[in-house]
């Protein structure tokens, strides 16, 4: 805090601590109260200057990857640069005031002992700052400059995840003061994972399972769920319905914690984004690399991949799409993917096609649970 009068507002930036804090409401305020203080105290110096906001780089130039000595999770971290919200740069003035007024919100709702949703926050900055706030993606983005700024997770500063998660299988789970809930008899709709990480942190969770199975599609989940394949294979099945909220992604490495000796596969569609899903799973994601190792678990890639296409008929293939190749762009400029994930990148690239699981179903809708069976008991995953 030396120095307020210098070109930045030092807030919290010590450089050797590029992660997000979880802390008590008390704790959080008292960190919105000092940025508070300090720009006042600016303010009121004789030839005042107001000053940038100065926040941990989220771009992918900033990024490294974490590998654990004793652990063989991996997962990214944000390195030690800086990007500014600058109320004196006619690009950045709006984004420099959106970070003032979600730290007041939040503020206000951890005073109240309460918690929302992004959705829930970006509909009550657009009835008190219109002018501000326009879109959920101008929520999501300040949200991550306040966790930036204030160096505190985002479920800290009284932010819930919005879970559309769901977990089947051979695992009993139990909340507080709660009967213990049998996946296994949920049926093909699972059951549904809580956006209160706290909660999730105090479910008591009891397994036989040999196998935790990460399955990208909803459709996909619910075949297997409803075929009862965590029978034949000791198994849980969680999925995220496509890329995966912060909930499942807790839940999961809660389960990694619980029950490390569990492998953890995952069955994605052979395509980039299947493989960025998979990504985000294994690594954590840039823009929430300050929170990434808390969410971060050893996943393999169980299918498909490409010596799985022998098993698909020609005509189920398709092109990639142009979106397709702009997030293949985007992984193999990042320096997360691992040697034998780009070659399976290249394989997709070079082919110019892309594979569903459901093509898969041309051998029989009975095929899937004997397809993962195989794969599993050949070890056959990277």
């Amino acid at each position: 805090m030396d120095d307020l009068s210098k070109s930045s507002m030092k807030f919290f930036s010590d450089q050797q601590l590029c992660f997000a804090d979880i802390l008590l409401p008390h704790e959080v305020q008292a960190r919105i109260q000092v940025a508070v203080l300090n720009f006042l105290k600016i303010l009121s110096f004789p030839d005042p200057a107001i000053s940038d906001l100065p926040l941990i780089n989220r771009k992918s130039s900033n990024s490294r990857v974490s590998e654990g000595i004793l652990t063989d999770v991996s997962w990214i971290f944000l390195s030690h640069s800086f990007c500014s919200r600058s109320l004196m740069k006619a690009n950045a003035t709006k984004a420099f005031i959106r970070v003032w007024k979600v730290m007041e919100m939040c503020f206000e709702f951890l005073t109240q002992e309460k918690r929302v949703t992004q959705r829930e926050l970006f509909y009550k900055l657009l009835c008190d700052s219109p002018h501000y706030f326009s879109s959920q993606l101008q929520v999501n983005r300040t949200i991550q400059d306040v966790v930036a700024l204030l160096r505190c997770s985002r479920y800290s500063l009284g932010i819930m995840a919005s879970s559309k998660g769901l977990v089947a299988g051979r695992i009993l789970l139990q909340e507080p003061n709660q009967e213990a809930v049998d996946c296994s008899a949920c049926g093909s709709s699972g059951y549904a994972i809580s956006g209160d990480l706290n909660l999730l942190e105090s479910l008591i969770m009891k397994t036989d399972a040999r196998y935790i199975v990460v399955v990208e599609k909803h459709a996909i989940f619910q075949r297997l769920a409803e075929d009862h394949v965590f029978n034949q294979i000791p198994s849980i099945l969680l999925t995220a319905k496509g890329y995966p909220d912060i909930a499942t992604r807790f839940l999961l490495h809660r389960m990694s914690r619980a029950f490390p000796d569990l492998p953890i596969l995952a069955l994605v569609d052979w395509n980039p984004a299947g493989l960025a899903i998979l990504s985000t799973y294994k690594f954590g994601s840039i823009g929430m690399g300050l929170e990434a190792y808390r969410y971060a678990c050893n996943v393999k890639w169980l299918g498909l991949r490409g010596d799985d296409l022998q098993l698909i008929p020609q005509q189920s293939l398709a092109p990639l799409k142009p979106r397709d190749l702009q997030i293949a762009r985007s992984l193999i400029s990042s320096t997360t993917l691992q040697d034998n994930y780009r070659q399976e990148l290249a394989v997709m690239m070079q082919s110019g096609q892309r594979a569903e699981i459901e093509a898969l179903y041309f051998n029989g809708y009975d095929y899937l649970g004997k397809y993962l069976a195989k794969k599993i008991v050949q070890a056959n995953y990277i």
